[in-house]
């Protein structure tokens, strides 16, 4: 039975790790930005390359879970 869901499983879990290394990546530049003393705009430009990341990559998910119900993908 395992083995029929495993592309699902793969697939939430590959999809957490990219979440969790989203997360760190993120605290990672929090501590960086707070001991650095980096004013505030350069903080504003960090935190919205960080965003469009995540969102691009929600993005991706969300176009190929439509495509796959679809039947393109």
């Amino acid at each position: 039975m395992l083995y029929e869901y495993m592309d699902l499983l793969e697939s939430i879990g590959l999809d957490l790790l990219f979440a969790s290394i989203f997360f760190f990546i993120g605290m990672a530049i929090k501590d960086v930005l707070k001991q650095g003393n980096v004013p505030p705009f350069g903080r504003k430009i960090v935190w919205t390359v960080l965003f469009l990341g995540c969102a691009g990559f929600i993005t991706k998910g969300l176009i190929q879970i439509s495509w796959e119900g679809t039947g393109l993908g």
